[in-house]
């Protein structure tokens, strides 16, 4: 596991422990923990699609299809939210 996701499962109030056997696993934690922990990963996962940078120092002649490119993931970052009901 991530620290990243390490980090997401602590701020939704789900308890870890390190279990040599299996890696981590979870200690306390009800349906409401589980489901924000869940919300946690798709907002942190609709960041990283829509913050990705698809031409990195691109010229002006790219900065059209950069734009383009820009809303389609925006697009997408909306559809992903809805999808799993996700809230602002």
């Amino acid at each position: 596991m991530t620290e990243r996701i390490e980090e997401l499962a602590k701020q939704s109030g789900i308890g870890l422990f390190k279990d040599n056997s299996f890696g981590w696993s979870v200690l306390a934690g009800t349906d409401s923990h589980l489901q924000k922990f869940a919300e946690l990963i798709v907002r942190e996962c609709i960041k990283t699609i829509t913050e990705y940078d698809l031409v990195p120092g691109h010229s002006a002649k790219w900065e059209d299809i950069y734009d383009i490119h820009a809303r389609l993931l925006q697009d997408l970052g909306e559809e992903l939210k809805e999808h799993f009901g996700v809230e602002e």
